[in-house]
């Protein structure tokens, strides 16, 4: 009993820490979101102003030496292409510093119209980053597939982006595991992610892994508070009860879960797709 008491304690501090960092995230998000509008501004306003650049050489096309015209416009090619991968990545931050603080910022149970293979897409790569940050040496293969065109449908999304940071972190821990443990170079982790709309109007989304897979008595007690596999100070065990229930009681839809020890998990959240 003491011994489970000051697991319970070493846990409950670690969700304040949790907390604490969500809050310091939350923080550090939206001061970095205004120099990245810069960022994005700026690059747009200098690919404006190359694009004038680009007329004005063109204009004077036959004042120019052969090699200097060419050399011209190959520099510029490269600038354009340069301000249009800075833009393009601008946007990316953005869009993944404004899902950290719609998670941070917001209502509980509150239903929005969400892209949810936008939702699933970030978070999944949040996960896998913040894995390779604190993993030295670990990496994946994530084969994604997203149905085009998918309606937006009511979820709640900040809790639908925590149940797939934690499924996707789960998988990811379990595929470091597996590669730490065969010392071979004939195992190649690999994450299979999915959202489709189904004909009977249900959304989809699947995460499989082909990592340890689940034992028996871990199948048994997946749901259970405070029940985890990993070391102390490395997992809670409360991500699987908070998963289900973001799910099931938050959403009405379901969570299931195929695994078999030593080749992988495959979880699979169905929702109802609800337009409004």
């Amino acid at each position: 009993m003491e011994k489970q008491v000051e697991t319970l304690q070493h846990q409950l501090q670690q969700q304040e820490k949790l907390a604490s960092l969500g809050m310091l995230s939350a923080g550090i998000a939206h001061e970095i979101q205004n120099p990245l509008n810069f960022v994005i501004n700026f690059s747009k306003m200098s690919a404006k102003l190359l694009d004038d650049l680009d007329s004005i050489v063109a204009d004077n096309a036959d004042r120019l030496p052969d090699d200097d015209r060419e050399e011209a416009a190959d520099i510029m090619a490269d600038l354009h292409d340069n301000l249009s991968k800075i833009a393009e990545h601008g946007e990316r931050a953005i869009s993944i510093i404004q899902g950290i603080l719609l998670v941070s910022r917001g209502k509980a149970g509150e239903f929005m119209p969400s892209d949810v293979a936008h939702i699933v897409k970030e978070y999944v790569w949040l996960a896998y980053h913040a894995m390779r940050a604190n993993c030295k040496g670990f990496n994946a293969s994530i084969h994604e597939h997203y149905q085009p065109d998918l309606p937006r449908i009511m979820v709640i999304p900040q809790d639908l982006s925590r149940a797939v940071l934690n499924l996707v972190s789960n998988a990811c821990y379990t595929l470091w595991e597996k590669q730490q443990r065969l010392t071979t170079d004939d195992y190649q982790p690999q994450l299979d992610v999915s959202v489709a709309l189904s004909p009977d109007a249900m959304l989809t989304i699947s995460i499989a892994d082909n990592g340890e897979g689940m034992t028996d008595e871990v199948k048994q007690r997946l749901y259970e508070d405070f029940f985890t596999t990993k070391p102390i100070g490395k997992g809670t065990g409360l991500g699987m009860a908070i998963t289900r229930d973001i799910v099931e009681n938050k959403h009405g839809g379901s969570l299931a879960f195929t695994s078999a020890e030593g080749q992988g998990t495959t979880f699979t959240i169905t929702l109802p797709a609800r337009t409004r």
